[in-house]
């Protein structure tokens, strides 16, 4: 199956991440936000390199943590322009459908939570900072 037609059943999926090593699916993940990301830098190590994503969106929280995976290309509907600052910086090839400077909140006011926690960090300083608000969101929500 060719990258066009991939991405294209990921389109027609429920499914908010995908990982492909060539053309072998990997990893995949319906979960909101940053988390199938998480998922898989907490569960798939060793990573392998060169892989490729297929995201929903794709803000500078998202490249940071795709540099932690070994991703060599990015494909998706919606990217930021603080994204392929990150991504140029890093060498990984991205493909967006619509580009926007930043990623807004869910009321679209203003930056996404995420874009603003990860503007000045480097991969893993971001990944630790989410790391905390997640054990932080789960210690408030009384599970574990």
């Amino acid at each position: 199956m060719n990258i066009g037609d991939m991405f294209s059943e990921f389109l027609g999926s429920n499914d908010t991440l995908r990982v492909y090593k060539s053309d072998r699916l990997i990893f995949a993940s319906g979960k909101d936000r940053l988390l199938p990301l998480v998922e898989y830098i907490e569960n798939c190590a060793p990573y392998e390199k060169d892989v490729t994503a297929f995201d929903r969106v794709v803000g500078n929280a998202a490249a940071l943590l795709l540099e932690k995976i070994f991703c060599s290309e990015i494909y998706s509907t919606l990217g930021s322009e603080l994204a392929t600052m990150a991504l140029n910086r890093f060498g990984i090839s991205y493909h967006f459908t619509e580009m926007v400077p930043y990623i807004k909140n869910s009321s679209g006011e203003d930056m996404c939570p995420m874009e603003k926690l990860s503007l000045n960090k480097d991969p893993e300083e971001f990944y630790q900072a989410l790391r905390e608000l997640i054990r932080a969101g789960s210690a408030n929500s009384g599970s574990s």
